[in-house]
Parts: C-alpha cells; sequence; structure tokens
C-alpha cells in the first residue's frame, strides 16, 4: 500500500472503519483493528500515524485533550511502538500512564492498597528510567514493593530532578510520547535497525491504549497464549499466566507463572478461571482463522473477564513455518499457493541439518565463510588418515586443513565438519561439503593454523590441539569451543507436503551434483530429477585406484597408459552401473576427468617414496615425474577437455565402462540413456576431435555386445570463450550446461580458492553487491550465460541448456535462470529442496505478482 500521509490523520481511534494501514501506522495498529473487527473484546485504543511521531520527535505534539478525551476520565492509559514491521524492534511499551496521587487514593478503595501501589510503582519507575532518563542505579535501595516502596521512589525521584513527579495525565502523557518518538529517531536506534533491514527513514507509529489493570479484586492478572508450539509447529496450547500482573509479566515470571490448561505439576488458568480460559481458547482459534495465521495473544484478565490486548506472529524456527503454513492450507485457511510463498526457501537448510540451538551460549574463537550449512562438534584432526582413524574408533571429529584437495575426500566423508584456512563459496571443501551435507568452514583467516604442529591458535592466544573439542556452524561461519547445546535436523511429512506442493508449481528442472552412490541416494531422497552433474575424477581417490592412477601417469607410451587403464575400467563400470541403479532411468550426466594430473601426485617426500616402493621405481624418478608435470596456474593449464585431446585413453577408457555400464543397467528396467559431458571447452575443434573417439568407443561396445544404446553428448560451458562461441558448438552436442564455479573465476579473473582472503572486504566496500561466487553476477557472468543460450539455440533448436555450478541451488540465481530460458539447474544433493521450493516460488510470484515469503508478521 502506498502512503499517503497528507489523507492520514495524526491520531484517530481504532474502530472497524478507521483509515488505518500498516504503511502509516505500523503493524501493531492494524492488528488491533482486524480484533476490533472481529468483535473482540479489545480496549479502546487510539493510534498515532508515522508522521505524527516524527513530528512529535521534532517537538510538535498533537492535540493530546484529543486524545485524553476518547477515554474515560479515570482510565490508565498505556503506549507500545507500532512499526511497519516488528523485526525492526522500537521502545518499549510504558504502562500506567495517569497514575498520580489522587488516582492511587481512589484506587485504594477499589483494588486495594497493594494492587495501587503497584500500579503507580510501576509506572514511576518506568517513567523515570525511560522518560526522565536516571539512572537505575538511583533506586537500587527502594523496597521491592508496597506503599513504603512507593514512597521511597517519588522521593528519590523528587531528590533526583529537583521536581516533584508530575500529576497530570495529560503532561505524562506528553512526555512518554516525546520520549518514544525521539528514542526511535536517535542515531543508534537508526543503525541498530539497519542493521536488521529496516530502511533509513523507516516510521514509527504508537498506540495508546486504555488500561486493564490485572491486579486487584477476583481473577486478575495476565498472560500469552497460543495454539501451536514454537519449535516444532505442532498442535499444543501454549503460553504462561500470571495472576496479579501486568503486561508480558508472565513471561518472566519463572516458578510463579501458571499454566494455561490444567496440568497435573501446578495449578492452572483453566481452574481459576474456567470461563476466560474458554473464552481465550475461542479468541485465538478465531484469530488464526480469520488473520490467517498462527497468533500470540497477550491478553489480561480483569475479575474473570478476558481483554485481548494484542495479537503478534507466533514466532517459530524453520521447522515450525514449514509446519504452521503446511497445516493452515490443509484446514483450508489459506491455498496451498500461499503456504508455499510463506516459507522462507533459504531456511530449510536449518531442518535438514543440525544447528547450534538458538539460544545457546557461544564461546567463538574464529570466523570464516559458512561454506556449507549445519552444525557439528568434534575432535580436532589435522589429516584424512586422522580422520578415518576417528571415524574407525566411533569419535565424532573435525577435519582441518589449510585447503582441501581430493586426496583429503575420504577424510572429509569420514568428519563431522570441515574447517580451512583458505577457500571460498565454491571452493574444493565448500564444494564437497554441500554435496555430502557436511558443516563447513572455509577461509578462517584469523585462525592461525600450526598444520605441522597440530594445532589451531584463536586471535585470543587460547590455543586448541589435537583431540580438543571443538563445534563448527557452517550456517553462521563461526567456529566455537566446546560443545554448545544443538538442535537435531527434522525432515518430517509437513516438509515433504510442502514440496510436493512445490514440484506441482515450478516450471523448471531440479537435478542434483552427485559423485558417489551415498550422493546419488541423497538425491533421489530429496526427489531431485537426475544428476545434473557426476564429477568423475573422485572416483579416483579412492585407496585401491589412486596407485593404479599414478601408475597410469608414469607410463611412457599411449598403450603403456590403455593398458594401466585397462585395471580401472571395471573399477569406473561398477560406479556407473551403481549410479543408474539407483536413479531408475533418471538422466545421468557423466563429466569426463577433468582435473590436472598433478593432483593424483603425492606433494609429500614421504608420499614420494611410497610411491617409489609401489611402482618399484627410484624415488629420482617420481620426484622429477612430479616436477615435471607442475604448472604455473594448474586450474588454466592441462586439464578437462585438454587432457582429452592429448592423453585420449583416460576419455576412452571412461567412456567405454560408461557404455558397457549402460548395457547393464538397462537391463534391469528401461533402457538408460547417459549424458557424458565434456569439461572446459573452449573451442569447436576439440569437441569435434572427443566426439570421434567416444563415437568410435560407442561403435565398438554396441559391436562386442551386440547390443544398441544411445547416449546424448554435451558440452560445460565453463570458459567466457566457450559461452561466447556458444553457436559453433552447439550443433554437434545435445546439450550445454554452463559450469557457474568455472566462469565466475575466468570472467573475474578471481581465483575461487582466494578470493575468500579479501571478499568480505570487497562486498562491504561496495566493489562487488555479493560474492559471486556464492549468489550468481547477473551483470557480468550473467551475459555470457543469455549469450551462450541465445547463440546456442539459435544454432540448435532442440538443444537442452542448464547450470551445474554451486549457483543452481540459489534461489535469486535460480529467478535468472528461469528468466534467461534454462531447462534445469543443478546443484548439491542437500540444496535440492531449496531450489524446488525457490522455483515454485518464482513461478507463483510470476503469476500473481506475490513476492516471497508474505507472510503477516504481527
Amino acid at each position: 500500500m502506498q502512503k499517503d500521509f497528507e489523507q492520514t490523520p495524526p491520531a484517530c481511534l481504532i474502530t472497524a472503519t478507521a483509515p488505518i494501514a500498516t504503511a502509516t501506522h505500523g503493524g501493531r495498529a492494524k492488528c488491533l483493528q482486524r480484533l476490533v473487527r472481529l468483535d473482540l473484546p479489545v480496549p479502546r485504543t487510539v493510534a498515532l500515524s508515522f508522521d505524527a511521531v516524527h513530528a512529535i520527535a521534532e517537538g510538535q505534539l498533537p492535540d493530546l485533550s484529543a486524545v485524553l478525551n476518547e477515554f474515560d476520565s479515570e482510565a490508565l492509559l498505556c503506549v507500545r511502538p507500532s512499526s511497519e514491521d516488528p523485526d525492526w524492534g522500537g521502545p518499549g511499551a510504558i504502562l500506567n500512564i495517569g497514575m498520580n496521587d489522587a488516582r492511587y487514593v481512589d484506587l485504594c478503595d477499589t483494588l486495594g492498597r497493594e494492587a495501587a501501589a503497584a500500579l503507580y510503582l510501576r509506572f514511576v519507575q518506568s517513567y523515570a528510567v525511560h522518560v526522565a532518563r536516571l539512572d537505575p542505579d538511583v533506586f537500587d535501595d527502594v523496597e521491592d514493593g508496597g506503599p513504603d516502596a512507593l514512597s521511597e521512589i517519588l522521593h528519590a525521584y523528587e531528590a533526583e530532578t529537583d521536581e516533584p513527579f508530575p500529576q497530570d495525565p495529560g503532561e505524562q502523557l506528553a512526555a512518554v510520547l516525546r520520549s518514544m518518538a525521539r528514542a526511535w529517531e536517535g542515531t543508534s536506534a537508526r543503525l541498530l535497525r539497519q542493521a536488521k533491514g529496516a530502511p533509513a527513514d523507516a516510521g514509527l507509529g504508537l498506540v495508546v491504549q486504555e488500561m486493564i489493570p490485572g491486579v486487584g479484586q477476583g481473577e486478575c492478572g495476565s498472560g500469552v497464549l497460543q495454539l501451536v508450539n514454537t519449535t516444532t509447529g505442532q498442535p499444543q496450547l501454549t503460553g504462561r499466566y500470571l495472576s496479579q500482573s501486568q503486561g508480558r509479566d508472565a513471561l518472566g515470571a519463572g516458578a510463579g507463572a501458571l499454566y494455561l490448561a490444567k496440568d497435573a505439576r501446578g495449578l492452572s488458568l483453566e481452574e481459576l478461571a474456567p470461563e476466560a480460559f474458554a473464552d481465550l481458547q475461542a479468541h485465538a482459534a478465531l484469530m488464526r482463522r480469520k488473520l490467517r495465521e498462527e497468533m500470540q495473544l497477550e491478553f489480561v484478565v480483569d475479575n474473570g473477564r478476558v481483554h485481548i490486548l494484542d495479537g503478534v506472529r507466533v514466532a517459530r524456527t524453520a521447522q515450525a513455518a514449514v509446519r504452521i503454513a503446511v497445516a493452515l492450507a490443509e484446514d483450508g485457511i489459506i491455498p496451498q499457493e500461499e503456504a508455499l510463498m510463506r516459507v522462507d526457501a533459504h531456511i530449510l537448510n536449518e531442518l535438514l541439518h543440525r544447528q547450534v540451538a538458538p539460544d545457546a551460549k557461544r564461546d567463538m574463537i574464529g570466523r570464516g565463510i559458512a561454506a556449507s550449512p549445519g552444525a557439528a562438534t568434534g575432535k580436532l584432526v589435522f589429516t584424512a588418515a586422522g580422520a578415518q582413524a576417528s571415524a574407525a574408533r566411533g569419535e565424532p571429529c573435525i577435519l582441518v586443513r589449510r585447503e582441501t584437495s581430493p586426496e583429503d575426500v575420504r577424510g572429509m566423508h569420514a568428519a563431522a565438519g570441515v574447517l580451512t584456512e583458505k577457500g571460498g563459496m565454491t571452493s574444493h571443501a565448500a564444494v564437497i561439503g554441500r554435496g555430502l551435507g557436511l558443516p563447513c568452514i572455509v577461509g578462517a583467516s584469523n585462525l592461525k593454523f600450526h598444520t605441522k604442529r597440530k594445532m589451531l591458535q584463536a586471535a585470543d592466544g587460547r590455543v586448541f590441539k589435537a583431540g580438543d573439542l571443538i563445534t563448527i556452524d557452517g550456517s553462521s561461519g563461526q567456529v566455537l569451543a566446546g560443545q554448545p547445546e544443538m538442535l537435531e535436523a527434522a525432515q518430517d511429512g509437513a516438509l515433504q507436503t510442502l514440496l510436493t506442493w512445490a514440484d506441482g508449481a515450478r516450471d523448471i528442472g531440479i537435478r542434483a551434483n552427485a559423485d558417489t552412490p551415498e550422493d546419488a541416494e541423497t538425491a533421489r531422497k530429496f526427489n531431485a530429477q537426475g544428476i545434473g552433474l557426476c564429477r568423475t575424477e573422485h572416483m579416483f581417490f579412492d585407496p585401491g585406484r589412486l596407485t593404479v592412477m599414478r601408475e597410469m601417469i608414469f607410463a611412457e607410451t599411449s598403450s603403456g597408459r590403455a593398458a594401466v587403464l585397462e585395471r580401472l575400467l571395471p573399477m569406473q563400470r561398477d560406479d556407473f552401473r551403481e549410479l543408474f541403479r539407483i536413479m531408475e532411468g533418471m538422466p545421468v550426466c557423466i563429466r569426463l576427468f577433468d582435473p590436472p594430473l598433478h593432483e593424483f601426485l603425492p606433494a609429500t617426500k614421504t608420499g614420494q617414496r611410497e610411491l617409489s616402493e609401489a611402482l618399484g621405481i627410484p624415488v629420482s624418478d617420481v620426484t622429477r615425474r612430479v616436477e615435471e608435470m607442475g604448472e604455473y596456474n594448474p586450474m588454466l593449464g592441462l586439464r578437462g577437455v585438454r587432457l582429452g585431446v592429448t592423453v585420449p585413453e583416460i576419455y576412452d577408457m571412461q567412456a567405454r565402462a560408461i557404455f558397457e555400464a549402460t548395457l547393464e543397467a538397462s537391463k534391469w528396467g528401461d533402457p538408460v540413456v547417459p549424458e557424458i559431458m565434456i569439461p572446459l571447452v573452449s573451442a569447436k575443434r576439440e569437441v569435434e576431435l572427443v566426439k570421434a573417439r567416444i563415437d568410435a568407443v560407442a561403435a565398438a561396445v554396441k559391436s562386442e555386445r551386440g547390443e544398441d544404446f544411445t547416449y546424448r553428448l554435451g558440452v560445460m560451458v565453463e570458459t567466457p570463450r566457450a559461452a561466447l562461441r556458444a553457436g559453433e558448438i552447439s550443433p554437434h552436442t545435445a546439450f550445454l550446461s554452463f559450469g557457474t564455479n568455472d566462469l565466475t573465476q575466468m570472467t573475474y579473473g578471481l581465483s575461487r580458492d582466494d578470493a575468500g582472503r579479501f571478499m568480505s572486504d570487497y562486498v562491504n566496500q561496495g566493489v562487488f553487491p555479493e560474492d559471486p561466487f556464492h549468489v550468481l553476477d547477473t551483470d557480468g557472468v550473467g551475459e555470457l550465460l543469455k549469450l551462450g543460450v541465445q547463440r546456442g539455440r539459435a544454432e540448435n533448436g532442440d538443444i537442452t541448456l542448464s547450470i551445474c555450478g554451486e549457483h543452481g541451488g540459489n534461489p535469486e540465481s535460480i529467478a535468472f535462470c528461469r528468466d534467461a530460458g534454462f531447462d534445469y539447474v543443478s546443484c548439491s544433493p542437500f540444496r535440492v529442496p531449496v531450489a524446488r521450493l525457490a522455483a515454485a516460488q518464482l513461478a507463483i510470484s510470476s503469476q500473481t505478482g506475490q513476492v516471497a515469503p508474505t507472510y503477516t508478521k504481527y
């Protein structure tokens, strides 16, 4: 709703037809109007607009006599903040405005001396601290309560301010309004709410409401009530009630608070005031149905009668948010599409992984880039072998490395979490961590890594050695000492229901990046529509295969390499057959060998000696070969298709393994149609050369087996030239899959492993709006993607287009892919649910104009 302050009265009584809107008076005022429209017992309330409060901050008070005239002359008042978004905060409420010496005497007769003193004392304390700005320490010597305490605090106030406590209700109200308005306009308050996402000029409304005392004769008190559990979202009557109390006192009352419903553990409101309890339940159910949200009621009981002071959206965890949205839809209160739009896709990560409990104490010793969500606690280990040994003993561990390499993958499988000194969002540790669903922090450069001495040193000087217990929070990037309280992952029926609805709404495919049978099983569990990227090189780092791979590297001739690779062939064939079996006819896109060969060679003297023994050659030969294969910039060197052209035996073996596995897997069900992807292509001729050899292998397998099969050949577009020359390349391929990790790296000229060291500075100083390895750069890299799509489709109208970089699981990046015309995105298995929901929200948004998430916060 557009703000129109010229037609907005500065103050108006909240009625069913009053001109009140969230954009002009704030969410609390609008919610109170909705409650009034439901004929709920809401005390008389006047709302002050954003403009009116801004004017008050500048010294221009509205007509307060008109405001006071809306209430009975004997009524006490309270003032509460009403911001546009409750998460933006605001000054605290001030209760019992209007209390003075004369009113105190009157209330002593009607409520009793103790109750009257409690009301007056509360107001004086609140006024002194928040309005007169007195130091709370001034009242340390005042007794806890009662008439004597009241007398003491009034004298203390006068002694500190050199004037008696104000007695005129109008003067009191004016001072309270000025104090709250100026507090909102203050610099510190502005900075605080801007940190919460509020605009700098965010407005504040105020509501002036008649006080229902909550103290006095009969059953009186206050409390809060809601119909669901905040943590789980399950239907459960929860809340607290405290006799002889006001506001939200019940929440901090501890053992003094009562249960709401009958409970064997103690006294309840249902027993003290059964009619009031029944009314509260009915009011809550009505609010849920009519306001289309789970609401928390703030209520007060006055001599057995219920009054509703406020209603706020129930606070909720990620698990509760999903369950509440699904329950509202299943009960017919909201449509399924709205339920989908109410859940922020990003929070699904919290459901799929353990998390540090929100209220847990955190002893932070360092911070890095939150590269893979979830939290894990374990003993420090500094090698992959150490992680495997720890897992064999049944001890959770955190694997600490300066940076991980493919050789560390088996240690990552064994660890509970990974922490590295170097790296960014698309570094090796980050990508593998997300694929495994493993909590991971990279680029923790404020910790000192002494890997040889097997110790970490925090910025405050504390030292943590191998075997010490730490926790990593891959959702926040915090490294914590010890073991804080955790919340377990929660994948329940409500999440599955929501994602099923999402699949019915989305209009772009979602696949998973999966390298192992375990990854594929996870992808199936999360209902991915196939595998969009299988990195075959990880299969070679198994200890039983690594030595064979190294022997191939040391072979001097083409026939020698082919002979060694013949031993790897059955292993690869088994890998692919298992992937095809798990995916059960879904597409599986297999990327041919990509990394430079030097990654498979040992970098340490010990490793080189072990290799010389395994191969039966001198250590000097091993050392020389390692040095020969070294490259100044291996990520731009002999890797990907360049290996396929210069060392074609590797791709020949892989193609044969894929085709033989295809024939074997096709015997179990529908024919398998594998997708073979050539990495790091830059030129059409590269594709022609590799395609010719793969076609030859396919023909040979068909002839040998006497069986036919089909396959789809495609290109991984990860160099800028491949994107620009997509029109030349596409006629030779069935698909183009854009690898946005490398494409971003090459477009920016940024190492994705090293950028984490300075990326936060760049983002903070506005050089980049976001880390381009985390959120797709739709301007620069995006232009290359659009050109690739347009030129590729222009020359091959049947071509399939996708992205398979980590951006595929990012909701903001999926929006770009939909608009650009991609057929599907592929991401880490644990990001598939996020992508499914985000894609559905984008499709719904394009049809309805809604923006996700669109829940009512008040």
